[in-house]
């Protein structure tokens, strides 16, 4: 139960009223009428510090920023006495907009109020090409685009809080969405590169930064630049010969980056690309990597350089990986992530694995800035929602706070659900133990859009464990139990379409394990039941969770993106109607055999395959949307 907050005009510093009218469109705080009154006092100090002090009738903020002030008034609504604070200058997150969510305006300003309970003080919107250009009408077409009035509202919005608006944009790779079209034929390098040492390019980059810097207040932009693999390989080599990428990639920051400067832009990149082409093996992750000093002399110094680790859990990897950005002459932006990818509900666990590692290091270390990213690769198909959750988690680790039950007493009351529900089914994909003891994950997006007479991911997870069907129905019974006394519960993720997203994985998983043992034993009457009482039951479960997927994104997205999901569950439908009809046919004798269960990979064969399957099954043959 949220206290009814009660501030007096005559006696708040006015950098404050603008947040304390801001946060009163939904949370009790009132300049008028009956309640805990809530005093504030500005305090110096070198961190970001929070206190909230306890009194007869009263509570008293006391805080250092905007960011510190927000998060008091947060822990006051739950009357929690506290001191907190965090050496970190900068807390922000990175919302995905490219990835078929667009995020609608109103429920940004939503997630800008809790934000700013959390005490972050930035939000970046990583936006591809997901924003309105003149005179480019592809760019954005059929993508939910933001107009310039929709990023100012935000950022006016986010300014009275205290939150920073970035732009977060891609000025050379990650652009497939933009150049699939053949009018953008002549930006094209390869699918995703765009064409550098190109006017015309150079034309459309000072567009992008035309827009960002007169839609925010904010002088700061992430220009992107990362995993550009191919730069270089396409009609760049046409036109101009092999040369080496990262002379082209230099060539093409240091262009971008004095077009910014004239913009009165300070930019930001990906940091990956400096580490990947200086190591052997092309990857990021070598804390040894010795990126050569003639390339280090061609970064501009004044270009932060951002780096991204969302799957480390040890404190060696982030600690080196933060000094070998220090030994180049670089302080680095930390970007963790809360994990909103590969998944269909908040990943709690990898969280649980990383971020408190990468924040006790960042805090060691005295890094000012971190971010926490949250995308949406393979089409945003994650409940958005569900990583409030993780908000308020990566939140409190930021300040120093790393009790779960204080966590959940701040996300039950201001976000209006249950913490725990959120957690649990965050473990919607679990680790589970195969036939030799060793633990492996049960991927729940492969397993909910499975081809039921491939069964790709089925078989997969199926070599690893003959048994891993039971062992899942089983899991997924308990957590049935934890989330469905918490469906009346709103304010965050919707648990009603977490309950239904279990509901479709348990049918499609029973139902494989059904098909192929009673195909192997020939059993017809086993065959005839699942034809005509499993296969329908588990149509409707998958309608039931399309609808429940689309109630969930229509209240917080633009309606562009969301039917490359449902192409999929169309999709899923169909081939379960294949799959009765070709065991119809088979019963009927129509046909000798079913082929496609006869196609399966022996038990014995190697595993891991999902990782392909997934990328390639479901992104390629329905339409690229990464």
């Amino acid at each position: 139960m949220l206290a009814k907050l009660i501030w007096d005009p005559r006696e708040t510093p006015a950098e404050l009223v603008p947040m304390l009218h801001t946060i009163a469109e939904e949370y009790p705080i009132s300049d008028r009428g009956r309640g805990l009154k809530i005093n504030f006092k500005k305090i110096k100090g070198r961190e970001t510090t929070s206190r909230v002090l306890r009194s007869r009738g009263e509570v008293t903020v006391e805080y250092t920023s905007l960011a510190a002030a927000g998060r008091g008034i947060g822990n006051a609504f739950i009357k929690r006495e506290t001191e907190e604070s965090t050496p970190l200058e900068t807390v922000g997150i990175m919302l995905d907009c490219s990835r078929n969510m667009v995020m609608k305006v109103e429920h940004v300003k939503l997630w800008l109020r809790k934000l700013a309970l959390s005490g972050y003080n930035q939000l970046m919107l990583y936006t591809e090409e997901t924003y309105e250009l003149e005179d480019e009408p592809f760019f954005g077409y059929l993508r939910g685009a933001y107009t310039m009035d929709e990023i100012k509202e935000i950022d006016d919005y986010a300014a009275k809080l205290g939150i920073e608006v970035v732009g977060c944009i891609q000025t050379l790779g990650h652009l497939r969405q933009f150049l699939k079209w053949t009018p953008s034929a002549k930006y094209r390098d390869t699918q995703s590169v765009l064409l550098t040492d190109s006017e015309e390019t150079y034309a459309l980059i000072g567009k992008m930064l035309d827009f960002w810097s007169k839609a925010l207040r904010s002088r700061r932009i992430h220009i992107g630049m990362d995993e550009t693999h191919d730069l270089g390989f396409g009609k760049h080599r046409d036109l101009h010969g092999y040369e080496n990428p990262a002379v082209i990639f230099n060539r093409h920051l240091n262009r971008v980056n004095q077009m910014c400067l004239e913009h009165g832009l300070a930019p930001m990149i990906w940091s990956d690309m400096f580490f990947r082409m200086a190591s052997d093996d092309h990857e990021y992750y070598h804390t040894d990597c010795k990126i050569p000093d003639e390339v280090v002399k061609t970064i501009p110094e004044n270009v932060q350089l951002c780096y991204w680790d969302y799957y480390h859990a040890d404190e060696k990897t982030y600690g080196g990986m933060l000094q070998a950005h220090r030994n180049i002459g670089f302080e680095p932006v930390m970007a963790a992530g809360i994990h909103t990818w590969g998944t269909l509900w908040w990943n709690s666990e990898a969280d649980k694995q990383t971020n408190p590692v990468c924040v006790k290091v960042c805090r060691n270390l005295g890094i000012k800035e971190i971010l926490f990213t949250m995308w949406g690769d393979d089409g945003a198909y994650c409940e958005f929602d569900s990583a409030l959750a993780g908000i308020f988690y990566s939140g409190d680790l930021v300040f120093g706070q790393n009790d779960q039950e204080i966590t959940e007493a701040r996300f039950n009351a201001l976000c209006a659900s249950d913490f725990e529900a959120h957690w649990a089914m965050g473990h919607l994909s679990p680790p589970l133990l195969d036939d030799k003891g060793k633990e492996y994950y049960a991927i729940a997006p492969n397993l909910l859009w499975d081809d039921p007479l491939f069964g790709i991911a089925f078989d997969d997870h199926k070599r690893k464990d003959p048994e891993f069907d039971l062992k899942l129905l089983d899991y997924y019974d308990e957590l049935l139990c934890r989330v469905m006394p918490h469906l009346d519960l709103c304010g965050a993720g919707d648990l009603e379409h977490a309950v239904n997203t279990i509901n479709l994985i348990m049918r499609k998983v029973e139902l494989r394990g059904a098909l192929e043992a009673a195909y192997d034993r020939g059993d017809r009457l086993a065959l005839r039941d699942i034809a005509v009482t499993m296969i329908p039951a588990t149509v409707a479960a998958l309608w039931e969770f399309d609808a429940s997927f689309r109630n969930q994104w229509m209240a917080k997205a633009k309606p562009f993106g969301i039917e490359h999901i449902q192409m999929r569950n169309a999709t899923v439908a169909a081939r379960l109607e294949e799959t009765a009809l070709r065991i119809r046919e088979y019963l009927n004798e129509e046909i000798p055999s079913i082929e496609e269960l006869d196609a399966r990979i022996p038990l014995s064969a190697p595993a891991n395959c999902h990782t392909s399957w997934f990328a390639h099954y479901i992104s390629s043959s329905m339409m690229m949307v990464n």
